[in-house]
């Protein structure tokens, strides 16, 4: 696992895929609830991801999920995505640390299905899952090798 400051938006306008922490809360609509930090972000940029999202959780339980989606970059269409990483299993709770060592080893087991070189995540369970990242490190740390690239965001 490495470590950088940054937006990890910007890793994802250079087409390398990204994680997303979410819980497992589904709405009446049938939405998963994303209401705040990356989880929101991802839902304006991908219109159906909410609802995908809720669907997936409501049908499978709540896992770590493959979003995968073509883009246009340059004069061709190339494979991009996103992973879902849960923290909680529900909005308001603070994120459980054995739900994210749970979602480490099922994310590691995606990213190696999907032959993934690279991939960039948030420090899960550290803004609004309310853990200190000295507690989360470790647990990371255990699972994620030089692949994985946790972002601190730059406030």
């Amino acid at each position: 696992m490495k470590e950088i400051f940054g937006d990890i938006w910007n890793y994802h306008e250079l087409g390398y895929w990204i994680v997303i922490t979410t819980n497992g809360t589904i709405k009446n609509s049938g939405e998963c609830v994303m209401g705040k930090g990356i989880a929101k972000e991802a839902k304006t940029r991908f219109w159906n991801l909410a609802s995908w999202l809720g669907w997936k959780v409501g049908t499978c339980g709540n896992h770590c999920f493959v979003y995968t989606f073509q883009r246009r970059q340059e004069d061709k269409f190339v494979l991009g995505g996103l992973i879902t990483f849960p923290t909680k299993q529900n909005w308001w709770e603070r994120s459980d640390p054995y739900l994210i060592e749970k979602s480490c080893q099922e994310l590691v087991k995606l990213v190696d299905e999907e032959q993934i070189s690279e991939i960039y995540m948030v420090r899960p369970g550290c803004k609004n899952g309310r853990l200190d990242w000295k507690d989360v490190k470790p647990i990371l740390e255990k699972y994620l090798d030089d692949r994985f690239i946790v972002v601190e965001i730059n406030d």
